[in-house]
């Protein structure tokens, strides 16, 4: 329940996603916000819906918010259309769409690389009605080895994930296995090996997968991971996740990484949405 610490988090390392946490402020407050509940790292989708190409005073101001906060950016969502909202990604979306994805990747990849941050996910697009899916999925292998080679430019990996069929029916990667085949396929394709699966914990529970078999079985392929309780995509203890024992066993599997806590904080402050975690492992 909300109010009881998980006994664990301390062997843990959590980063706040700033797209659906402290949405209450300005984005520009949001990265000063987390570090006063305690957190030493944020994360981020792309914060600028309208366009993949924002003017570099925009950049430089939320590099700054970033910096100046004290935190540190661990991921970053390159362009995927209006968020939260009807869509789901840019990157196979045939037309208008991928072409504001290329124009991104540049952009995205070089402000995470200016803060250091070693994640990018590049969300899959939605079916489009009347289009062969084989033609999307041609073109997002040619759109995510690009993403692959903008990543690894700046160190970073690029990451791919999968979502759930309830809330996104119309996006194909809503398995632990698909978003993998596809993050195998770039790794071939692209030569470089630095494709990564997002284990989202919510959405692969929203799909009604084995967490733990799913655990067991592609840990050596994730590059990050996500948490939010279910019913509901709250806080941890406000739905029936045993996440703090999935979390656990992550670490016993070998991931070492960022836990993005990517849940929405309710009727109530996003400051008041962490009294499960310690403040010494925020």
């Amino acid at each position: 329940m909300p109010g009881s610490e998980w006994s664990t988090a301390a062997e843990q390392r959590f980063t706040v996603n700033l797209s659906i946490l402290f949405t209450e402020l300005p984005l520009l407050e949001r990265p000063a916000a987390a570090a006063a509940a305690g957190f030493t790292a944020v994360e981020l989708w792309w914060p600028w819906v309208g366009t993949p190409t924002p003017a570099r005073s925009e950049l430089d101001a939320l590099r700054e918010a970033i910096t100046a906060a004290g935190v540190r950016l661990t991921g970053l969502n390159f362009y995927a259309g209006e968020l939260p909202g009807p869509d789901r990604g840019a990157l196979s979306v045939p037309g208008e769409e991928s072409e504001r994805f290329r124009a991104n990747i540049d952009v995205a990849a070089a402000f995470a690389g200016s803060l250091g941050c070693r994640s990018l996910n590049a969300l899959y697009g939605n079916r489009v009605s009347g289009v062969n899916p084989a033609e999307q999925d041609a073109l997002a292998l040619e759109n995510l080895v690009l993403a692959a080679e903008a990543a690894d430019r700046h160190g970073a990996v690029l990451l791919i994930e999968a979502l759930n069929a309830p809330e996104s029916p119309r996006y194909p990667l809503v398995s632990a296995p698909a978003a993998v085949a596809v993050v195998d396929q770039v790794n071939e394709t692209s030569g470089l090996g630095n494709a990564r699966f997002l284990m989202d914990l919510y959405h692969l529970s929203m799909n009604g997968e084995d967490l733990p078999a799913v655990i067991e079985r592609y840990a050596p392929s994730t590059g990050h991971v996500q948490i939010a309780d279910n019913p509901g995509r709250g806080a941890p203890g406000t739905g029936s996740l045993p996440l703090e024992d999935l979390v656990e066993r992550l670490r016993k599997a070998g991931y070492d990484g960022w836990i993005g806590l990517e849940y929405k904080a309710g009727d109530r402050p996003s400051a008041e949405a962490f009294d499960w975690l310690p403040r010494a492992a925020r």
